[in-house]
């Protein structure tokens, strides 16, 4: 919910999307929709965990080992995860990987992203997220913010990342 209010600054009403409101045609989510837009995330960089965590926070005797876990969540069809290799021993991670999300109702989609600090025993640490929505998404290069569980956004901690839109192309 975060997510999608974020967009109008976390006050009041969002107006549906119009082929929610036509009331001759009841919208089946489970359908088997057309692809309208596919969605080019690229996950450069992430800095300022040094500035927001202590040092021992997510491991005691070295620099942390961050992941990304980058994802849409809407409709049946888009909702997929995807995720980042883990850069060892290191609080400013460079990924520079790229991610392809194919969406049916870019409308209703949110971009997840939660970075998250591998862990060998498997319960990884939580590094931040964000929720954006899709609609509201700009092309080109951004510095992302991340937050807390509790939805708080830290001072320093952001993600450069690059978004592109594209129409849909059945070859690609």
């Amino acid at each position: 919910m975060q997510g999608m209010f974020r967009a109008n600054g976390g006050c009041g009403y969002i107006k549906k999307p119009d082929f929610l409101l036509n009331r001759s045609e009841i919208f089946n989510p489970g359908a088997n929709l057309p692809v309208k837009k596919t969605l080019k995330v690229k996950l450069y960089m992430g800095d300022g965990w040094h500035l927001d965590f202590p040092h021992t926070h997510f491991d005691l005797y070295s620099p942390p080992d961050f992941f990304t876990k980058v994802g849409i969540v809407g409709v049946p069809a888009d909702t997929t995860t995807k995720r980042s290799r883990a850069i060892e021993d290191d609080w400013v991670p460079v990924w520079n990987e790229e991610f392809h999300f194919s969406l049916t109702v870019p409308e209703l989609a949110v971009l997840r992203i939660e970075v998250q600090e591998y862990d060998t025993s498997g319960k990884h640490d939580f590094g931040g997220q964000t929720c954006l929505p899709v609609s509201e998404l700009r092309e080109g290069i951004r510095a992302v913010s991340l937050f807390s569980r509790k939805g708080n956004r830290y001072k320093s901690v952001k993600l450069l990342m690059h978004f592109e839109f594209f129409d849909f192309d059945a070859s690609m």
